[in-house]
């Protein structure tokens, strides 16, 4: 079965199957830090599950607000006529919490919280905390990712 690692420290998200590394990405999590409380504009750890997946077949740049295609495709022209926009591009992989009380229901819930994994603009720096709360990746890397997992595929955040 396919697991997705997601490690805060590192800023790495790692692609397995049965234990066995399949791929290796560079990922920015939340400027904040970890953490489950809505609004707190960190990115929740614990075990989670890919809800939906969104954006399959779209170009890559999509830009998406709503989880619906807006019909733009970013470029740096419209990322100038927007600076303050949180951008969200080419697919996502929205994310629910698997466990009550710590990452799912009430104040910690994940999945209305919207936390995904998704693209970001090429200017976006990986490696480093930079988001709202969401697990941003290139977007070429999120396309090849999004290719090898399914709705329910698990996803484990850790901060070690």
């Amino acid at each position: 079965m396919r697991t997705i690692l997601i490690n805060l420290a590192r800023q790495q998200l790692d692609l397995c199957d049965e234990g066995r590394l399949l791929s290796r990405w560079s990922i920015s999590t939340a400027s904040n830090g970890a953490g489950e409380l809505s609004g707190s504009f960190k990115t929740p750890r614990g075990e989670h599950q890919i809800r939906a997946r969104i954006g399959a077949g779209m170009p890559l740049n999509t830009v998406f607000v709503g989880r619906r295609p807006t019909g733009e495709i970013w470029s740096p022209e419209l990322d100038a006529a927007f600076p303050k926009r949180d951008w969200i591009l080419t697919r996502i992989l929205w994310l629910s919490g698997m466990e009550p009380g710590f990452n799912r229901w009430g104040s910690v819930d994940t999945m209305r919280r919207y936390v995904y994994i998704h693209g970001s603009p090429d200017r976006v720096a990986m490696g480093a905390p930079g988001s709202i709360g969401c697990i941003r990746m290139r977007n070429a890397d999120l396309a090849e990712l999004f290719d090898e997992v399914g709705a329910g595929t698990p996803v484990r955040i850790t901060e070690h």
